[in-house]
């Protein structure tokens, strides 16, 4: 009898665990959000198309459009981590319907239009290197940008303020970005650095890395 109770417990656990989210689209979204953004960072452009497509698709099941706004934002803050233009217009077509603060505040962040109240919605490792911005403590700013927690975060806030860099920053940043394998990034930072630098035979080093990874 105490076999068959067990049994049945452990059936009635297993069914349980395994029982579908009902906000899986959610889930499927935020996963290929994730899947694209490896894909767009490591130049796997066909792929990262494709994880694009799914996570709007899924995102696109819900009458809450929240999920479908951080897959536009999220899209237009990667694009601005490697150097190309975006004014985030998708997120702007449907912000009245979010009504978010916490995106509304992203937003104004990438675009470099963030103002005092909207700070506090931002995550703290965000808050410090805004506060160092806005006292163009650019010094401590770089320190923020090199701790931050997520590499898409660094590459992200260094865009931001990339002329008011560090050179050894810049060389930093490229050398993180390799390890990961994001060539986007690395050919955007290789660029950077050819760009400051007044070595000329480091720039022709660079140059040449540049070339080869093309």
């Amino acid at each position: 009898m105490i076999k068959y109770l067990l049994f049945i417990s452990i059936l009635l656990f297993t069914s349980c665990s395994f029982k579908t989210p009902p906000n899986l689209w959610q889930h499927k979204s935020a996963n290929a959000f994730h899947s694209y953004t490896q894909d767009f960072l490591s130049k796997n452009d066909n792929m990262a198309t494709n994880d694009l497509q799914r996570a709007i698709k899924h995102a696109k099941q819900s009458a809450d459009l929240t999920q479908l706004a951080r897959v536009y934002l999220g899209k237009c803050a990667l694009n601005i981590s490697v150097g190309v233009e975006d004014s985030c217009q998708e997120y702007l077509n449907i912000a009245d319907v979010v009504q978010s603060d916490r995106l509304d505040a992203y937003y104004s962040f990438i675009t470099k239009s963030i103002v005092d109240k909207q700070i506090d919605f931002l995550p703290q490792y965000y808050q410090e290197y805004i506060k160092n911005i806005k006292k163009k403590d650019f010094i401590e700013a770089n320190k923020n940008i090199l701790s931050m927690p997520k590499i898409t975060s660094t590459l992200l806030c260094a865009v931001l303020i990339k002329e008011n860099l560090e050179q050894d920053s810049r060389a930093k940043i490229t050398k993180l970005a390799s390890f990961y394998g994001y060539k986007k990034a690395v050919l955007f930072w290789l660029n950077e650095q050819k760009k400051y630098t007044q070595d000329r035979k480091e720039k022709e080093y660079l140059e040449k890395k540049i070339s080869i990874l093309k």
